[in-house]
């Protein structure tokens, strides 16, 4: 993990307005770069060493990209966005 990256983590982390399933993420990459064992940041943040495993495995296959959720399988939205905000408006 370069400093940059760690920097951004360290963010997410305090950030108010960050999704708490993100900032987990955050959390979970920086624990395993501090070179704790999988068991010991699934303790810590408690959840299981199967999450630890895959949010890791992303990070460094994809580097921060790796954290976003992926585009789930299914039919698109037939209401766009501009729709969304009209309503709204």
């Amino acid at each position: 993990m370069t400093d940059a990256q760690r920097a951004v983590l360290e963010c997410w982390v305090r950030r108010r307005k960050t999704a708490q399933a993100f900032a987990q993420r955050s959390r979970i990459v920086l624990e395993c770069a501090d070179r704790h064992s999988i068991m010991e940041v699934s303790r810590r943040l408690g959840t299981t060493a199967d999450t630890i495993r895959t949010w890791r495995r992303r990070f460094l296959e994809r580097g921060l990209d790796g954290l976003c959720d992926a585009p789930r399988p299914g039919v698109s939205r037939k209401i766009t966005n501009v729709d969304v905000e009209r309503v709204i408006v």
